[in-house]
């Protein structure tokens, strides 16, 4: 992990404007299979050709003709519905400072990272995935999409991690005014993708005039198909339990207290972290309530334990961070879920996250929509 501290990057402005495309499909058998990524890995000046490749094996297809799409897929029993196409991105912060944003970043980025994925990208020329953005949007949004997703799909097929997907394209002139209409005041929030997104900023500003002036995104309206908003827990090595609860005993700024397993999975929730070294369970109680308990852990309480950030390990579920904690020593940090609009309100205001605050799911597969500039 760097050890420069992240950093917003700029911001795209309004008009929120999407653009149609021509999508690169990978073959049904191959969404959702590890072995796919072979095709985006290194050299990656090789992709194209390797892609080339496929679609002359079958392996994949490309659209004719350009087009939004609205992607609709289901997994594990959640189903999402979003507007996918290529987001205008010439107009940021940077060259409109007085322009209203229009795309939110809730987490900041490191430089080296975004260097390393600008430079990758351009070395494919491709948007391999589109970037995920979650917004509320108004109910005429909501009942275009349903006008357009009540006729039949031009695809319906299910890939090989079992989530369903359904497409329709969105070509004829009548229907895409309608949509970027529809969409020009958007404000969305990045879900996922944050480094990506200042790569394509990046790379706009290092090749105007360009196929990199848009770069691919899906837009989806949490309150119609809304995405799982879940907590990233913490595994903490290099402390022990008492050590935690020594420490929490000095501050004035937390309670703390030891309880059963079941209790203190029951205190779990707004403001209220679990800690555990899988065999002693205690519940930390945060005072401050006018910031995520996540600001609080990363900006408050890991440095007045003296955790350095290569103890931290990540996890999306409260079992693996458990298991970790209990067989390689250390605490679990339990964490609570933020809900959708903590963040957004966060996210205006300006405040960045910690890295790893938040876990929207499900995400679709790699390769059910992909944009080649060269296309372009």
């Amino acid at each position: 992990m760097e050890s420069t501290a992240p950093a917003a990057p700029p911001y795209v402005v309004r008009p929120f404007t999407l653009r149609p495309f021509r999508a690169l499909m990978l073959a049904a058998s191959g969404i959702g299979d590890p072995a796919s990524a072979r095709a985006f890995a290194r050299p990656y000046r090789e992709v194209a050709a390797r892609l080339a490749t496929w679609e002359v094996d079958g392996r994949l297809r490309r659209d004719d003709v350009p087009a939004l799409y609205v992607h609709e897929y289901t997994s594990d029993g959640i189903t999402v519905r979003g507007v996918v196409g290529a987001l205008e991105l010439a107009q940021t912060s940077a060259s409109c400072p007085d322009g209203e944003q229009a795309i939110y970043p809730h987490e900041g980025v490191h430089e080296r990272q975004v260097t390393e994925l600008a430079l990758r990208m351009g070395q494919m020329q491709i948007n391999p995935a589109p970037i995920l953005l979650v917004h509320r949007g108004p109910a005429h949004v909501r009942r275009l999409l349903d006008r357009i997703t009540a006729r039949q799909p031009d695809l319906v097929f299910s890939d090989r991690a079992e989530q369903v997907h359904r497409l329709w394209s969105i070509r004829h002139d009548p229907e895409l005014s309608d949509v970027r209409d529809a969409l020009t005041t958007t404000r969305a929030l990045i879900a996922d993708g944050h480094h990506r997104y200042a790569a394509y900023l990046r790379l706009q500003q290092e090749h105007p005039g360009t196929a990199w002036d848009r770069g691919l995104v899906m837009l989806v309206d949490q309150s119609d198909t809304p995405l799982w908003l879940g907590p990233i827990h913490r595994t903490l090595t290099g402390v022990t339990l008492a050590d935690l609860l020594d420490a929490c005993a000095a501050r004035d700024d937390v309670t703390c207290w030891t309880t059963s397993r079941y209790d203190a999975l029951e205190e779990l929730g707004d403001h209220v972290l679990v800690l555990s070294d899988g065999a002693q369970w205690a519940v930390l109680r945060l005072e401050d309530t006018d910031h995520l308990a996540v600001t609080s852990l990363q900006a408050e309480l890991l440095p007045a334990w003296g955790v350095p950030p290569e103890s931290i390990s990540f996890h999306h579920t409260a079992a693996e961070a458990l298991t970790r904690a209990r067989t390689r020593g250390g605490v679990a940090v339990l964490m609570p879920a933020p809900a959708f609009d903590q963040v957004v309100d966060s996210a205006s205001a300006g405040r960045l996250l910690p890295e790893k605050a938040t876990s929207f799911q499900p995400k679709p597969s790699l390769g059910v929509l992909m944009r080649v500039l060269r296309d372009e």
